[in-house]
């Protein structure tokens, strides 16, 4: 009787333990009762210690030379694989903990597998998450939604996992919202979210019913699609069904809308925020926006707006504010900014604060500016750095540079596709095409490709994707009549092709037709057949749009009358009335 009392007098001191510094009291008093053998108070030791980040802490009690491993039990293995498995730097920790488990002849449970699957998803290990599921079928546990769910998630967090979690996925005889958005999650961690909206359709003809997160992961898909209206019926959605509009979901919609090109939406559901849900991320993802759209001036207010409310920014924020100074040319604001992080809040900038940097001081024509700023670096420049230098429009001036840099690029990456396209874009400025030529047979005898240009567009319920010089269209005899249309209506106002983005030394009348079949111009011939008039064309392109096609978008725009929003890889353009909101600075 009195062993049961001195087992609840320490279960109570536990239960209203609050400080590390309590935590070793009550240590010192187990040791004194003799406790250090009492599961139930082992593990409610390892409990409170997990919650107040002490778990070694408590590791240290349990496995120490006074301690018997026989008084042991799963449950007490189970908490302590659960504490390392939600840590943020000790996951790997957690399978030590079962391996341990396992060698002291314990045998693991249903409970024991999803913390395991969480390790393994936190250090991106799927070896061992295929030997852990080993496991789980031999012990009969591949019945549990709770333990197949977390092998799901667990593949999908794996390099090598997806094909696996696509068969977990299918073999699963009952699924609610949380496979399906965790699949759908998959999918855009690997870029495929054209596969997680697919999913998501899937979903919607089998009668499950979204939630919240399901939400969020659509939203992640529309957003690296540029699928705008898919994105405006989320929204609806929500609306409708009622879902609690918490602060992720808030984050998301506001994401969407913003890497859509519809930054004023984005602003509308900021605004609409309370104060209390606006978080670091909140203001991020707007002031992000601002940045991708060119909306410099903007992204400046809001961050300042944002200091005053109270929340201090952190490294990503001050990351997206230096990108809208580098896309608006907003020089000194940027040199403030930057020296702002770690004068006034401790914060030493990453090497990407410094490219930000090296970006705005290239594109303003301050090339001798942002080599002096390089050769200043704390930390030695990354072949992304040099990068941004070379590739910046005003380098042309300093073509000679470029070459000498381009090919120390390509003696430290000689695998990296982007060098030997600049070394060639170098040489073909130059009208050096016997180098260029040497540049482009050394590619295909190392088998390295340059990345197609290609672009997508969301029409009603689907998304097309065109490349340069793309023919595998079922409509595609119709859109290069459209595209010869165009260029003759743009002819009729003075537009005449920019040869310089050609890089081959061929005839001007093939360099024309070369620049007629961009991905861009196919993409956008195929929005003027096929909806309405007036209406806003939108497309996504997966590489930095070429001067020749931003001039003739121009023109188009004030042609057709049509507003045109292009995404490509850095930033947005809105078209309209012939004139782009970069104001030809990009």
């Amino acid at each position: 009787m009195y062993k049961r009392e001195v087992e609840q007098s320490c279960l109570s001191l536990l239960q209203l333990c609050n400080s590390y510094s309590k935590l070793t009291q009550i240590h010192a008093r187990i040791l004194k009762l003799g406790l250090l053998n009492n599961p139930l108070v082992l593990t409610k030791f390892t409990s409170i210690s997990s919650a107040l980040n002490a778990i070694h802490y408590a590791c240290s009690l349990i496995f120490s030379p006074e301690s018997h491993p026989y008084n042991h039990d799963a449950f007490l293995f189970n908490t302590i694989i659960e504490a390392f498995a939600e840590s943020t730097q000790f996951k790997r920790t957690s399978i030590f903990y079962y391996n341990k488990m396992l060698t002291h002849g314990f045998k693991p449970n249903n409970y024991t597998y999803p913390f395991v699957f969480k390790a393994c998803a936190g250090i991106r290990d799927f070896n061992l998450g295929k030997s852990v599921q080993g496991s789980v079928l031999k012990l009969g546990f591949h019945g549990e939604s709770h333990v197949v769910n977390a092998m799901l998630h667990m593949y999908c967090c794996c390099e090598d996992g997806i094909q696996f979690a696509e068969k977990v996925f299918e073999e699963m005889p009952k699924r609610n919202s949380v496979p399906w958005s965790t699949m759908m999650g998959g999918y855009v961690r690997r870029g495929m979210s054209a596969e997680a909206i697919n999913l998501f359709r899937a979903m919607q003809t089998a009668g499950v019913r979204p939630d919240e997160i399901t939400m969020v992961m659509v939203l992640s898909a529309c957003a690296d699609l540029g699928a705008l209206e898919l994105g405006r019926w989320v929204e609806l959605y929500v609306e409708r069904e009622r879902l609690e509009m918490r602060e992720k979901l808030c984050n998301a919609l506001v994401d969407m809308f913003a890497k859509c090109g519809d930054v004023d939406s984005a602003l509308r559901l900021f605004n609409n925020m309370s104060l209390s849900k606006r978080s670091i991320v909140s203001w991020t993802c707007v002031i992000s926006g601002m940045a991708l759209n060119g909306r410099g001036l903007e992204a400046v207010a809001l961050f300042e707006e944002m200091r005053r409310a109270g929340v201090v920014p952190d490294s990503v924020a001050f990351l997206c504010l230096l990108t809208a100074c580098s896309h608006s040319g907003l020089v000194e604001e940027g040199k403030h900014y930057f020296n702002s992080m770690e004068r006034d809040y401790a914060i030493a900038p990453k090497i990407e604060h410094y490219g930000c940097m090296v970006d705005l001081l290239s594109r303003v024509g301050l090339t001798e500016q942002a080599l002096e700023f390089i050769n200043t670096m704390p930390m030695a420049p990354n072949p992304v750095i040099w990068r941004t230098l070379v590739s910046s429009p005003h380098a042309q001036a300093h073509l000679l540079l470029g070459e000498r840099v381009t090919m120390d690029l390509i003696k430290a990456e000689p695998m990296q596709e982007a060098n030997y396209v600049m070394l060639a874009s170098i040489y073909a400025k130059l009208s050096d095409w016997k180098r260029k030529t040497r540049v482009r047979e050394a590619m295909k005898k190392k088998g390295i490709k340059k990345i197609p240009g290609s672009t997508m567009i969301e029409l009603g319920d689907g998304i097309y994707e065109f490349v340069a010089g793309d023919k595998s269209h079922k409509e595609h005899s119709q859109i290069y009549e459209m595209v010869e249309e165009m260029e003759r209506k743009m002819r009729a106002v003075g537009y005449v092709s920019t040869m310089t983005n050609v890089l081959l030394d061929i005839e001007e009348e093939d360099k024309e037709g070369a620049l007629n079949k961009h991905s861009e111009k196919l993409a956008i011939a195929f929005a003027l057949l096929k909806t309405s008039p007036r209406s806003t064309i939108r497309i996504v392109k997966n590489l930095r749009v070429c001067v020749d096609c931003h001039s003739a978008t121009k023109l188009i725009s004030l042609i057709y009358n049509r507003q045109i929003v292009v995404r490509d890889r850095n930033r947005f353009h809105h078209f309209k009335d012939g004139f782009c909101s970069c104001k030809d600075f990009w």
